[in-house]
C-alpha cells in the first residue's frame, strides 16, 4: 500500500490538532498520518519526554488557542509557534525521569483498581454464568417486580434560582459504575416543586437510558438521596434482590442493554425498555454471599482509590514545578 498522506517516524509525537485539540502519544512505527495530526519530531536540543509532559500539561491552554463553532481545531502554524521553556538537556532528562516515574505509579494504581474491577466480574461469572446467556439456566424475572422504575426531570434553566439549591442533581455523565456521592449540579426546594423531579433514596441504583459515547447502558448507584434528570432510570432498593449483586449483574449486561434500543433509528433507551429488561433471579442467599465476597474487593480497592488520588496529587504537583524550573536543580 502506498501512503498518500502525510508520514510519521518512529519516536514522534502524534498531536491532535481538532475534534479534540491536544491528546498526544508517541508514535512507534513509520505510519501514515490524516490531516487532523501533527508529527513533532524533536531535535537534539529537546527531551522527547520533557516535551510530551509539557504539552500534555498545557492541553487546556493549547486547546483554547483554536478556533471553530462546530468545533474547535488549531493549525500547524499555531504549533510552531508554541513557545516552551527550554533548561539546557541534562536538565529536561531529569525532569522527564522525574515525572516519567511518578506517572509510572499513578498508572499501576490504575491497573490495579482495574483488576479490582475484573476480580468482581470473575466472582460473579463462577457463581452464577453469564447474565445474558443464562447457561446456568437461573430463574428470570422483569426489573419492574423489584420496585417501581421512573426517571426524573430538568428543571426550567430559565430560572437561575432553580440551579442554585443544596439538593443533587443527577445526569447521566455521572453514572458510571461507581458509587454517587456527589453531583455537579444540584437544584432548589422551589426547582424540585416545579417540575416532575423526585428525590431518590440512598441505594438507588441508577441506568443511563442516554448519553453520549459510552454512557447508553452504564449503571451506578446512589450513596446520598438525590434526583436525577429525565435520563436517569432509577431502581429504588428493593428487600427482593440485593442490589450489590444487582449493578454487578447490569455492567455484565452493558451490551445487552445497549442494544435494546428500538429500531435502528433511535438511539436511546426507554423506561419501558428498562422495566421489561430481565434478570437473573438467584436465591437471596446466593445473591448476598456474592456480596460479601464483593464488599471485600471493594474495600480493597477503596485503599487502591485513595492511594491513586496521592498519585494524582503528586504527579501534578510535580508538573506545576517541572515547568517553573523548581525539579532542575
Amino acid at each position: 500500500m502506498q501512503c498518500t498522506k502525510k508520514t510519521s517516524e518512529p519516536n514522534d509525537i502524534l498531536f491532535s490538532l481538532r475534534a479534540p485539540v491536544g491528546p498526544t502519544n508517541i508514535n512507534n512505527i513509520k505510519a501514515c498520518i490524516g490531516r487532523g495530526l501533527a508529527a513533532i519530531r524533536c531535535s537534539k536540543e529537546i527531551e522527547l519526554k520533557y516535551l510530551l509532559h509539557y504539552l500534555r500539561k498545557n492541553e487546556k491552554r493549547i486547546e483554547s488557542l483554536g478556533s471553530g463553532s462546530t468545533f474547535k481545531a488549531i493549525t500547524i502554524g499555531t504549533l510552531k509557534e508554541l513557545k516552551i521553556p527550554l533548561p539546557p538537556l541534562p536538565q529536561q532528562k531529569k525532569i522527564a525521569a522525574i515525572l516519567d516515574a511518578a506517572d509510572l505509579y499513578r498508572q499501576k494504581t490504575k491497573a490495579l483498581i482495574a483488576k479490582y474491577d475484573e476480580l468482581s466480574q470473575s466472582l460473579f461469572l463462577d457463581m452464577f454464568g453469564d447474565p445474558v446467556r443464562n447457561e446456568k439456566g437461573w430463574e428470570k424475572i422483569e426489573l419492574q417486580s423489584l420496585a417501581k422504575i421512573s426517571s426524573g426531570s430538568t428543571p426550567s434553566r430559565k430560572d437561575e434560582s432553580y440551579f442554585t439549591g443544596i439538593i443533587p442533581w443527577v445526569k447521566t455523565g455521572e453514572v458510571n459504575g461507581k458509587l454517587i456521592l456527589d453531583t455537579e449540579e444540584k437544584i432548589s426546594k422551589e426547582a424540585l416543586d416545579n417540575s416532575s423531579c423526585k428525590i431518590y433514596p440512598s441505594g438507588s441504583l441508577i441506568i443511563a437510558m442516554y448519553g453520549q459515547g459510552k454512557t447508553r447502558g452504564q449503571v451506578g448507584m446512589l450513596g446520598i438521596e438525590a434526583t436525577t434528570n429525565q435520563a436517569c432510570a432509577v431502581i429504588p432498593p428493593s428487600s427482593k434482590m440485593n442490589y450489590l449483586f444487582l449493578i454487578t449483574l447490569i455492567k455484565l449486561c452493558y451490551n445487552d442493554l445497549r442494544d435494546l434500543r428500538r429500531g435502528g433509528n433511535q438511539p436511546n433507551l426507554n423506561i419501558g425498555l428498562i422495566k421489561t429488561y430481565k434478570v437473573l433471579f438467584p436465591s437471596l442467599n446466593l445473591q448476598s454471599k456474592f456480596a460479601e465476597r464483593f464488599q471485600s474487593i471493594e474495600s480493597q480497592k477503596s485503599q487502591a482509590q485513595q492511594s491513586l488520588e496521592k498519585a494524582e496529587e503528586l504527579f501534578n504537583s510535580l508538573l506545576q514545578r517541572a515547568f517553573k524550573g523548581e525539579l532542575s536543580t
